[in-house]
């Protein structure tokens, strides 16, 4: 029975993470009109996504055994993992947020690490510190590319018109794709690397397998993901939109070569705001929902953790008093939250209205 759930947790996090990371992947090319219809971009990220899980099999081990010790996985440990990662995408793609399941899965496994004291901190200090710099390599070329592209139209306009524009909409959907290729290599360990750390799925078969269902959630349950990467952060030619999946794309499969688990949908939206920081400034960085997002990632992978740490706790070691604290901590800082941003909008409504002591 247990077996079973194992699976079954691991599937509906395989399709939440095609919702999330794969979706946002062709997020650029419909926003950009390059794909009309949100049904053949989610089609084509689907495909995409599916191809490259057959490649994925470097991370899927750094997953299953590169983080914490395989001698620990157990199937009640795997379904621990999952679910801890599941609950916090599953949030997340309600929201309508871009997640990157990368970190909600590293964090939930390092949760379980941390309860049995066993986690190889060299390794992980390595991953985060990708984390950290691949998003401003994003970032900063796109950054760049864009201050470029702008000064290059002023010189010769036609470049956003006739066959330019053509070529420029075919390169959006080849680099679109090619980012759903990556996220196919590098997301769908997220899903099945616990179970092949367990010895419960061998490499080849869990990566079949993880792909059809990410690709399946994709098609599925990426409506809201694709629409905000797509369309609420900013608007970007063909051009640029190739800019954007092009970084992401080559970004993801060099780090999926090398067995590591990077946070696809950070780095494809970092290359879009950097996008839009040079076509508008600074002022971008004040959108509520870039604010929202950066907020999200910090706190991800914490979340993920806590809840796998705590389920340990609960399940496994029935240490009740540990996970009250845990929870009564949560209870406090989400009270905190709750009165500054109530602080905040009456300070905002006191300043619209000419207020003040």
């Amino acid at each position: 029975m247990l077996l079973a759930v194992a699976f079954i947790v691991s599937f509906f996090f395989a399709m939440n993470i095609g919702a999330s990371g794969a979706a946002a992947s062709m997020g650029v090319a419909y926003g950009s009109g390059a794909i009309p219809k949100k049904s053949m971009a989610l089609l084509l990220c689907g495909i995409g996504v599916f191809l490259g899980s057959l490649g994925g099999g470097e991370v899927v081990k750094t997953i299953g055994s590169g983080i914490i010790p395989s001698s620990i996985l157990t199937v009640k440990i795997v379904v621990i993992i999952l679910t801890a990662a599941a609950i916090s995408l599953f949030a997340a793609n309600i929201m309508g947020i871009p997640l990157s399941t990368s970190e909600i899965t590293v964090g939930s496994v390092v949760g379980v690490g941390i309860a049995y004291q066993a986690v190889y901190f060299h390794k992980l200090l390595f991953i985060v510190s990708v984390w950290i710099v691949i998003p401003i390599v994003a970032f900063s070329f796109t950054l760049a590319v864009g201050k470029w592209f702008l000064a290059l139209k002023r010189k010769y306009p036609q470049l956003e018109q006739g066959r330019w524009q053509k070529t420029f909409m075919a390169l959006l959907v080849v680099t679109g794709f090619l980012e759903a290729f990556s996220a196919g290599m590098n997301n769908v360990a997220n899903a099945v690397g616990p179970l092949v750390g367990a010895g419960l799925m061998a490499v080849g078969p869990a990566t079949i397998f993880g792909g059809l269902f990410v690709a399946a959630g994709a098609l599925l349950l990426g409506h809201r993901v694709l629409e905000t990467n797509g369309k609420k952060i900013t608007n970007f030619s063909p051009f640029e939109g190739s800019a954007i999946s092009g970084t992401g794309a080559v970004l993801v499969i060099i780090s999926s070569l090398f067995g590591l688990p990077v946070p696809l949908t950070q780095i494809t939206t970092s290359a879009i705001i950097g996008i839009g920081t040079a076509k508008s400034g600074m002022s971008i960085w004040q959108k509520r929902i870039v604010v929202q997002l950066l907020k999200v990632w910090f706190v991800s992978p914490i979340f993920s953790l806590v809840i796998s740490y705590s389920l340990v706790k609960l399940l496994l070691d029935s240490d009740v008093y540990t996970v009250i604290a845990i929870f009564s901590v949560c209870l406090a800082t989400l009270g905190v939250i709750s009165l500054k941003k109530t602080v905040a909008e009456e300070e905002r409504s006191l300043h619209e209205h000419g207020g003040g002591i």
